[in-house]
C-alpha cells in the first residue's frame, strides 16, 4: 500500500505497537551490496546492549535493488523498519526522514550502511549514554581507506570551521556517526531548514556530550558516492548554513580593494601635477578594471549563495515525500531473530 507524508513540523506519528528504546537509523543509496552484511554484523553487536531496538533503513531513491534488500531484511527480521523517498533527496535528508520514523523512546543511533563505521562500536556509545550523556559521537582516531588528499582536506575543513563557526563547535574528525538522547533528538527534529548539514544542527542543539574513539575501516564493497564536487558541495553547504564570515570576507575584500585603488589613484594623479608623468595606457587600465569586476563577481557570487538558501526557504516546501513506509513489529531486547535474517533476506530476494 502506498502512502505519501509531508513531514514539515516534526517526526512523525506513533505506531499503535510496541515501540523499542533504541533505533538505528541507517541512510542508503545503491548500498545493495553491502547491506547484508551490515545488518548481519548489526545485530550480532546489539546481543548485549540489554535495550528493545529497531533498525530504520531509509532508502534514499536507490538505482540497484537497495529496495528489494531492505525488503528481505524486514521480512526476514521484525526489528526492521524501511522508509522509502519518492525519489533521490540527498543523505542529509534521507537521515532526516530516517530520525522522523525513528520510535525509540529513548536513543537513536545513526550509522551509515557502508560498514566503514563498525557497527561494534555502538555498544560503547550506549555505555557511554549510559553514564549521563545526551550525546556520545563516535570520533575517528584512523581513517583507513583514504588517501592523503582526503584526510588533509577533511582537517582542513573541521579547522576551518573551528574558526568561523562561532558559538556552534564541530568537533573534529567527527562524521554523523553518533547516539542521541531522546530528549537531543526532539530537539533536533524541531529544526526545518532546507539546506541542512547535519553535522553542524547536530553540534547546535547542544546537550551534555562525549566522544568514544574508533578506527574507521575501509568501504566493504561498493564505490563511494562522494567525488570531489560533492564534498566541495556539502562543505560549501556547512558554511553558509552555520556562519555567515564570507559575508564579512566579502565586505573587507571591498574596503581593502577600494583602499588600495584610492592609494593607486592619488600616487598617479600627484606624479601627473608634480612630474608631468604620462599615467599609464590601457593595459594597466585594463588590468586594474579586470581585478575590480573579479572581485565584484566574487562577491556577488557569495551574496547569491546566502539569497538563494533563503529563496529556498520561503517556498516552504516538504522536506521530502515517502513513497512507502514499513515500521518494525514488536521489538525484543533478545537476539534470535537477526541471527538468520541476512539468509533469508537473500532467499526472498531471489525468490
Amino acid at each position: 500500500m502506498r502512502q505519501t507524508s509531508l513531514p514539515t513540523l516534526g517526526p512523525v506519528a506513533a505506531e499503535a505497537r510496541p515501540a523499542p528504546a533504541l533505533s538505528v537509523v541507517v541512510p542508503a543509496f545503491d548500498e545493495a551490496e553491502v547491506l547484508p552484511a551490515f545488518h548481519r554484523r548489526l545485530a550480532a553487536a546489539m546481543e548485549g546492549i540489554g535495550l528493545a531496538w529497531e533498525v530504520v533503513y531509509v532508502n534514499d531513491g536507490s538505482h540497484d535493488a537497495t529496495l528489494e534488500v531492505m525488503l528481505g531484511l524486514r521480512a526476514a527480521d521484525p526489528r526492521v523498519a524501511v522508509v522509502n523517498l519518492s525519489r533521490n533527496f540527498g543523505k542529509e535528508i534521507a537521515l532526516t526522514a530516517g530520525l522522523d520514523h525513528a520510535r525509540g523512546t529513548e536513543a537513536v543511533v545513526v550509522i551509515d550502511a557502508d560498514l566503514q563505521d563498525p557497527p561494534e562500536v555502538i555498544p560503547d556509545l550506549v555505555a557511554a549514554w549510559r553514564e549521563g550523556f545526551d550525546v556520545v559521537y563516535a570520533q575517528r582516531r584512523v581513517r583507513h581507506g583514504e588517501g592523503v588528499l582526503k584526510r588533509a582536506t577533511a582537517a582542513a575543513f573541521y579547522r576551518l570551521m573551528q574558526r568561523i563557526g562561532g558559538r556552534v563547535r564541530l568537533p573534529k574528525d567527527t562524521g554523523d556517526f553518533r547516539l542521541m538522547s531522546r530528549r537531543a533528538l526532539d530537539a533536533l527534529l524541531t529544526l526545518r531548514e532546507q539546506h541542512r548539514f547535519m553535522k553542524g544542527l547536530f553540534a547546535w542543539v547542544g546537550f551534555p556530550s562525549r566522544a568514544v574513539l574508533y578506527d574507521r575501516a575501509p568501504r566493504a564493497a561498493g564505490r563511494t558516492k562522494w567525488n570531489w564536487w560533492k564534498l566541495w558541495n556539502l562543505s560549501l553547504e556547512g558554511i553558509t548554513s552555520f556562519t555567515v564570515a564570507p559575508l564579512k570576507v566579502a565586505t573587507y575584500l571591498g574596503l581593502v580593494t577600494a583602499a588600495i585603488a584610492l592609494v593607486y589613484g592619488t600616487v598617479v594623479v600627484v606624479k601627473t601635477l608634480l612630474f608631468g608623468n604620462p599615467v599609464a595606457g590601457y593595459p594597466s587600465l585594463m588590468t586594474v578594471m579586470l581585478f575590480l569586476g573579479g572581485v565584484q563577481l566574487i562577491t556577488l557570487g557569495i551574496i547569491g549563495e546566502y539569497l538563494g538558501r533563503v529563496f529556498n526557504e520561503t517556498k516552504r516546501r516538504p522536506l521530502y515525500l515517502v513513497e512507502r513506509h514499513l515500521p518494525s513489529a514488536a521489538p525484543s531486547a533478545a537476539g534470535g531473530a537477526g541471527e538468520h535474517a541476512v539468509e533469508r533476506a537473500a532467499e526472498a530476494r531471489v525468490a
